[in-house]
């Protein structure tokens, strides 16, 4: 009985002896092979910024390439322990079949971000509106697409949501028509407010030179509600937003312009 124990644990001695330089090859191969494709990796980014490739574009290549060549290390790490490389390849390829259909919805938002990238509705720097999302693309990934939302939030949109529905690029035409609403008294003179409002809007100092459009909108109860429509870049929609209502107060205040408001009464009964 011990004779056997002692055969055994021999046996499992010269095992470990004959598979440990390879072992160790294979480790330092990893490891040495991942901190290369880290740095040509690096190296790539600096290329394709030097190119002047596609910010919206680099993202996605540097990844596909990260897998790609950590693939081919983690192949060549098998084949120094001994596993054959093409039964290696058969069995990556059955395991990315099996992974494939666990995974047809991420396969989806990565051929949602291909897309993405060809017909380009947005890039990197654009103010959009993904799904009820708004804010500007920091970046397009492979998966997803990294929105910077007015609130200063991070938003991480999968491809293919983003794209599955309406998609607005409120910065592909440039500028943006600011929305306001003004209340006008009844009893003022429309045209005299009106040359109020266009002088307070001359005092907007990121309003572009559009002519605004001041017009009436609708009769409310208690006043004439005046729509107010300068424009703006992208960047400054706010900017323009609230100093022009701070304006139209200041020079309504300074014409003696007060605007009505609701009242209730209350009778003794």
């Amino acid at each position: 009985m011990d004779f056997d124990i002692m055969a055994s644990l021999s046996g499992l001695i010269d095992g470990l002896v004959q598979w440990a330089p390879k072992l160790i090859g294979a480790i330092i191969v990893l490891i040495i092979g991942f901190w290369i494709v880290g740095i040509v990796v690096k190296m790539l980014g600096k290329a394709m910024d030097k190119s002047g490739l596609d910010k919206d574009v680099q993202p996605f290549l540097k990844s596909l390439v990260s897998v790609i060549l950590k693939v081919m290390v983690v192949v060549s790490a098998a084949g120094l322990v001994g596993i054959e490389t093409t039964a290696f390849a058969a069995l990556i390829a059955a395991a990315g079949l099996a992974i494939g259909m666990a995974m047809q919805g991420t396969l989806g938002h990565f051929a949602a971000g291909v897309m993405v990238l060809i017909f380009k509705p947005y890039r990197v720097g654009d103010l959009v509106d993904l799904q009820g999302q708004v804010g500007h693309v920091q970046e397009i990934q492979v998966f997803n697409t990294v929105l910077q939302s007015l609130d200063n939030k991070k938003v991480i949109i999968p491809n293919g949501i983003a794209t599955s529905g309406i998609m607005t690029n409120l910065s592909s035409e440039g500028k943006l028509r600011v929305d306001l609403n003004v209340a006008m008294p009844y009893e003022e003179d429309f045209d005299k407010v009106q040359g109020i409002i266009e002088g307070a809007l001359a005092k907007v100092s990121k309003k572009l030179p559009d002519t605004p459009t001041i017009e009436i909108e609708k009769f409310d109860a208690n006043n004439v509600l005046l729509a107010v429509r300068p424009y703006a870049t992208p960047e400054d929609y706010w900017d323009v937003y609230f100093q022009s209502y701070k304006e139209i107060k200041k020079a309504f205040g300074d014409a003696g312009i007060t605007v009505a408001y609701p009242t209730r009464r209350v009778k003794n009964i």
